[in-house]
């Protein structure tokens, strides 16, 4: 036999059988012997057959595909977002596929056009940095295609959304530094382009207003990425300040443990000097001495609840889902980098 695609029609050949039969046999069809259902097995493993899943898709008009678009993979964060999709899709029967903006528009432009034409019957995104404008989404919404956005999400488009309390995580995080007995803290803060982050920046400032604590903008540094380098180079400008900070709450882990080995190669003691709290929960954050605080952002819960709902979305088409906006729960996790009482 050939190097092409083996068919139905091959195996029905091979076997002296319909391709009807065929196909019923490898459904496992009731109407077919379990002898017939053996032999038709054994044949495909033989003769090295798949099923032609996209065809069948065609047929039912379900591609039972799901399309996931995130800003980088190689953050920890949306590796658990897509461990969480994952899981539970694959659970329900439901094939991901996976993309990275790279935090570019223009990227995640063309990739809305590819999921458009792999016909996919939903999509979860978080938006990238530079996103403004949403009109390559709007294009899913008339096609009857919805969409789910997670953690980054936009302000002025009306769709499904899972998200945590970014502001309310911060002014935890913060007030924690404060009841440690810091009273000059600094924050190492993400693009103000992001909500996120303009909502964790605000969580900072009012928890310093909160308890009476001036604001310093001295004291602010913002970042394009919240990269490792981005981080120790504001840790360093921190140390030259005329005043120093005692605390210093960063808007993700990376930040704050690059801040960290600054600190300790210029000598200073943490948490007895400068006390530290990251954002997200990474790894690393168990790992580097000494160990992080940090807030848990829920990511891999995140993830199963975006998929939870879209799926819901997918299959309950007589009964449409108002569009919702659901929040989880943050934890602050207490380790040794802020621990002073």
């Amino acid at each position: 036999m050939s190097n092409s695609r083996i068919t139905l029609k091959d195996l029905a050949r091979e076997l002296g059988l319909s391709p009807s039969t065929i196909s019923r046999a490898i459904a496992g069809h009731p109407a077919i012997s379990e002898a017939t259902k053996n032999k038709v097995q054994q044949k495909a493993e033989e003769l090295g057959f798949a099923p032609n899943t996209i065809a069948a898709s065609f047929r039912k008009k379900r591609t039972y595909s799901i399309g996931v678009i995130v800003p980088k993979i190689e953050v920890h964060f949306h590796s658990l977002v897509i461990s969480g999709i994952e899981d539970l899709a694959y659970s329900k029967g439901y094939n991901v596929t996976i993309f990275q903006s790279k935090d570019s528009i223009d990227r995640e432009k063309e990739i809305a056009k590819i999921l458009q034409n792999r016909l996919v019957e939903g999509i979860i995104v978080c938006i990238s940095n530079e996103t403004k404008n949403y009109s390559h989404f709007k294009k899913f919404v008339k096609l009857g295609v919805p969409i789910i956005f997670y953690d980054r999400v936009p302000s002025d488009f009306k769709a499904n959304k899972i998200i945590i309390d970014d502001f309310g995580s911060a002014l935890r995080a913060t007030e924690h530094l404060i009841e440690q007995g810091c009273q000059r803290i600094a924050h190492i803060a993400g693009n103000q382009n992001t909500t996120i982050f303009k909502d964790r920046f605000e969580g900072y400032k009012a928890a310093l207003q909160s308890h009476k604590l001036s604001f310093d903008p001295n004291l602010v540094f913002e970042t394009k990425n919240l990269t490792y380098e981005e981080g120790a180079e504001h840790a360093k400008a921190m140390i030259e300040l005329q005043e120093p900070p005692d605390g210093l709450f960063c808007s993700n882990d990376y930040t704050a443990i690059s801040a960290i080995q600054v600190f300790q190669k210029a000598n200073y003691k943490i948490p007895e000097q400068i006390s530290v709290v990251g954002f997200s929960n990474y790894p690393i954050s168990r790992v580097i001495e000494p160990n992080l605080t940090t807030i848990n952002d829920r990511a891999f819960q995140m993830g199963e609840a975006a998929t939870k709902l879209l799926i819901r979305q997918i299959e309950d088409e007589d009964n449409p889902i108002d569009f919702e906006t659901i929040t989880l729960k943050t934890n602050l996790i207490v380790r040794e980098s802020s621990k002073r009482r």
